[in-house]
């Protein structure tokens, strides 16, 4: 006899998961989503491809949400603006889409420490997504904001969210299944009644670690759909198929080829699914962008650093606009209407949908400069310790940070040892650039001076806290210490610049330029008409870019990506102010173009 379960009957959009099929208020239906992140993509925006998501046929987005921004200081919260997912959720109702939710404490997305916030790492001994004592006790503190925020919007009290995942691919991390039941408890102790799930990959012992055995258990892949749920079948045979995440593209890596999916194998495991009657979440439908330091990293032996922009090669280009596979899944969903049921939310409707404008709007002259070694403590705060710490220990979360030191005698040749460097460090002995040091290569560099004392600057870059596997626990700056030779050097003066605030530096003309001096360069442009537009970064090594004091992302001169996306809701009528950081090569200007550039 096949198992019902059932959620309580108070609303009126009630997802039933009855033995293998889903009812919607009694119909059977397909789950058809959309995966889109609110958090990386602005407010303005969340209407126009919220609407396309449903134009396309679809009843469903999904979304998941990240701790690191709703909580980017300890007990200080934040749901305004890009963060008001209660506002997205409203959207979402009236555009006539269900939603399902996949809240923290760890989302992986490709986003910096996977959604866990930095100053997690602050504690000592902490064991992240276990029953540790600590992690415990903050997530607690978390849901108890998250959680009563998003209650009245679950379908049981008349709103749009069907479904709830309790983590994200646990099984491809740990087998602690206590804590998984404790995650389902804290959801339904706050009164979440709506269908629970798990979600990972279709491996055994990614679904033998991360599921739990009365809890609806979906899958994450890209291909082979019969040989997933051959493997699924080993865990679960009275619960309905689902795709929670099916990969339609995928995401890039500085210095790494820009890669794609071609759109045929993709509609050919489509059409599987619509044939097998098998509910699904396009992942990406709409990636967007990882603004500011948002961008997570993996690691395989390199830390491979996530480029600004999430385009994911999805239905929706990081600026919105309609694709071939957006035109092809349309079109193949129409051609099965009549062999699957995807019941529709009441509001739910065909919207006249289009592409944003696009302007170019020509070159930037950078006409102001400063240099970010006059600012320290413009930008951020001094401390003083007999040894190196990362910059957690400093309650600084992203950016960069500078270690400062004198070296006393002359120095021939040595070795100097950065032990270990998180992620990349610019070397400067009495203000002379040496080099970069990277995690990704040797960790020393030789220097030498015939100073009786000299001093030492290292300014290291985090480029990214991993986001997936078993290294989550990434310090960022210099984790251990420095050494000359086999000496371990003391007693540093260190700056945290998290460049969370530029308001302060103070500019001067450009005058002369120096090389490998890391500057901050200011320009303008003008702006006749609001369109969307892309920064063209050629000609300038690295560094990140400031539209109007709001961090549009990191650039780098390897690639793929050779422009950033700039939304026109990031703009005025009139004068528009850029800032941009460069660590290296002064690139003179910019060009505003009206395409995006990925290769």
């Amino acid at each position: 006899m096949k198992k019902e379960y059932v959620v309580l009957d108070r609303g009126i959009y009630m997802l039933k998961i009855c033995g293998d099929k889903l009812f919607i208020n009694g119909e059977e239906t397909l789950l058809m989503s959309g995966a889109m992140h609110y958090f990386r993509t602005l407010p303005n925006q969340w209407r126009d491809r919220l609407e396309k998501i449903a134009s396309a046929g679809f009843n469903c987005v999904e979304t998941y949400v990240p701790w690191n921004l709703h909580e980017p200081r300890e007990n200080e919260f934040n749901f305004n603006g890009i963060l008001d997912v209660e506002n997205f959720l409203k959207i979402a109702e009236e555009v006539g889409l269900y939603v399902i939710f996949r809240p923290s404490p760890y989302i992986c997305a490709e986003w910096e420490f996977g959604g866990l916030p930095s100053w997690l790492l602050k504690y000592d001994g902490i064991v992240l997504r276990t029953m540790h004592e600590t992690y415990i006790e903050k997530v607690n503190r978390y849901y108890n904001e998250l959680i009563f925020r998003i209650i009245p919007y679950l379908s049981t009290n008349g709103g749009p969210i069907i479904a709830m995942q309790i983590e994200n691919e646990y099984g491809s991390y740990g087998n602690d299944h206590n804590y998984l039941n404790y995650l389902k408890d804290a959801l339904t102790d706050r009164g979440v009644d709506v269908p629970l799930f798990t979600s990972d990959g279709p491996t055994h012992s990614m679904l033998s670690g991360g599921t739990l055995p009365d809890i609806w258990k979906t899958i994450n892949y890209g291909s082979k759909t019969e040989e997933a749920f051959e493997i699924l079948g080993n865990y679960q045979s009275d619960m309905p198929k689902m795709v929670m995440e099916f990969w339609i593209g995928w995401f890039d890596h500085w210095g790494y080829e820009h890669i794609t999916r071609e759109s045929k194998s993709m509609l050919e495991e489509f059409q599987k699914m619509l044939e097998g009657k098998i509910s699904v979440n396009f992942y990406m439908f709409h990636g967007g962008s990882n603004f500011g330091f948002m961008s997570g990293a993996n690691y395989d032996g390199k830390h491979r650093a996530t480029v600004t922009s999430y385009d994911y090669d999805s239905m929706l280009t990081e600026s919105g606009d309609l694709t071939e596979k957006y035109d092809l899944v349309k079109k193949m969903l129409n051609d099965y209407s009549e062999k699957v049921s995807i019941k529709k939310h009441k509001n739910h409707k065909i919207f006249d949908v289009e592409n944003s404008r696009k302007k170019s709007y020509g070159e930037v002259k950078f006409t102001e400069k400063t240099l970010l070694f006059n600012n320290l403590e413009v930008l951020g705060s001094k401390f003083h310790s007999p040894y190196i710490k990362p910059m957690e220990y400093f309650d600084q979360d992203y950016g960069f940070i500078v270690y400062e030191t004198k070296i006393k005698g002359q120095v021939d040749g040595m070795k100097l040892s950065l032990q270990d460097v998180r992620d990349r460090a610019m070397i400067y002995l009495n203000d002379e650039y040496i080099g970069v040091i990277d995690r990704n290569n040797s960790q020393e560099i030789k220097i030498s001076t015939l100073e009786k004392e000299s001093t030492l600057k290292i300014l290291v870059e985090n480029m990214g806290r991993i986001n997936y596997g078993p290294l989550l626990k990434d310090y960022k700056g210099i984790t251990e210490g420095v050494r000359l030779n086999n000496q371990f050097l003391f007693n540093w003066n260190i700056y945290t610049l998290p460049l969370d605030n530029l308001a302060s530096l103070k500019f001067e003309n450009l005058g002369e330029i120096s090389e490998n001096i890391p500057t901050f360069y200011k320009g303008s442009f003008i702006v006749d008409e609001l369109a969307d537009t892309f920064i063209d970064f050629d000609g300038w090594d690295k560094g990140v870019i400031y539209i109007n004091g709001f961090n549009l992302g990191r650039f780098w001169k390897v690639g793929p990506q050779k422009r950033l996306y700039l939304p026109k809701d990031l703009l005025t009528i009139g004068i528009n102010e850029i800032t941009v950081l460069e660590l290296h090569n002064f690139g003179e200007k910019m060009v505003l173009m009206d395409k995006a550039k990925l290769s």
